[in-house]
């Protein structure tokens, strides 16, 4: 079973600065994942021609089940909490898409904390909060058995992804194992570890695309689930990170 996490930049490539929905639907059909998370999905947003990416990347994979959790709504600068997903309102979250069957479903809503921050040319620090974050989990009945997946795109503000990822930790502790959390988590592969209290299965950089430093993007993996080879991070010409895929067997 192939597993991937692609933070997709809401279908742009950094190359020209456009977003070409079929370019977006190639690059999701060239990873040919079995069960893929997304971040940075729009909804209805006039920047990604007001198409739901989400049900776009379903159809390239071949997925037979897809879920969209929005964390806001609105666009840019006009961003506010979202409730749910909501037809015909612009949004913005994370995905899930899966060609096996999920038979169950749930959002998890991230804490968030202020934080204090010096903009240039201000002499005083300002209060801060990061954008709402969620965490998506599906119950994935894969052909050599069940997986709990749970995808999600940690704070990008200093500190607050690792309180995030500490939250995960311990929501995800009841949760039936073989168990893979994906996704951007916004930090670095020893701090994952140190605090998630999960294994790697990925050890590559993703980002920035062009020439990737360091990894962000992970799949973190508690139970019988094994890597068959070893992961990469694929270049697909979208977003300024790239797409990282693993092989896995379940035990």
């Amino acid at each position: 079973m192939r597993l991937a996490t692609f933070n997709l930049l809401h279908g742009m490539s950094p190359a020209d600065g456009r977003v070409d929905l079929d370019r977006f639907a190639a690059a999701v059909r060239s990873l040919d994942a079995d069960v893929l998370a997304l971040q940075e999905v729009d909804r209805g947003q006039p920047r990604s021609h007001r198409a739901d990416l989400t049900a776009l990347a379903a159809e390239a994979a071949g997925a037979t089940d897809a879920r969209f959790a929005p964390a806001m709504t609105g666009g840019p600068g006009v961003w506010r909490a979202a409730l749910g997903p909501v037809r015909g309102v612009p949004q913005y979250g994370i995905a899930l898409v899966s060609r096996h069957p999920v038979t169950a479903w749930d959002v998890w809503r991230l804490p968030r904390r202020r934080t204090w921050t010096r903009e240039p040319g201000s002499r005083l620090p300002r209060p801060r909060r990061d954008e709402p974050r969620v965490a998506l989990v599906a119950h994935v009945d894969a052909p050599e058995g069940r997986l709990t997946v749970v995808a999600t795109h940690l704070a990008y503000l200093r500190g607050h992804s690792g309180q995030q990822l500490a939250y995960l930790r311990d929501r995800v502790a009841d949760l039936p194992r073989p168990l893979v959390l994906l996704g951007d988590l916004n930090l670095g592969l020893p701090g994952v570890l140190e605090t998630s209290g999960l294994r790697t299965l990925a050890d590559v950089p993703t980002f920035p695309g062009h020439a990737p430093r360091t990894q962000i993007d992970h799949v973190l993996v508690d139970g019988p689930v094994e890597a068959v080879s070893p992961a990469r991070a694929v270049d697909t010409g979208v977003s300024d990170h790239r797409a990282l895929v693993v092989d896995v067997t379940l035990g």
